[in-house]
């Protein structure tokens, strides 16, 4: 993959609707301690990226922050770096 191929953008959307369905659905869709480690174990492989990688999925995130028109789905695209660890200072 480079750095314009689309399936990055593709992949990194499909990973934040996972996340955001965990994080907003109810303990009766999903067992809230599964949802946990799940998303723990999304922010783990993503930590694990090499550091050119990272930095291309930040700026993906924030394409797709300054893209979306929900404004609560924005600003969890906007605080998902902070949240997952990918950067140590949350930015906005």
């Amino acid at each position: 993959m480079t750095a314009t191929d689309p399936l990055v953008s593709a992949l990194a959307g499909l990973v934040i609707d996972v996340v955001w369905f965990l994080e907003c659905c109810g303990g009766d869709e999903v067992d809230p301690d599964s949802a946990v480690k799940m998303m723990e174990g999304i922010g783990g492989e993503l930590l694990r990226l090499p550091l050119d990688q990272r930095r291309r999925l930040l700026q993906v995130l924030k394409d797709l922050a300054e893209a979306e028109t929900d404004s609560a789905r924005r600003e969890f695209l906007q605080s998902f770096p902070f949240a997952c660890g990918l950067v140590e200072e949350q930015q906005g």
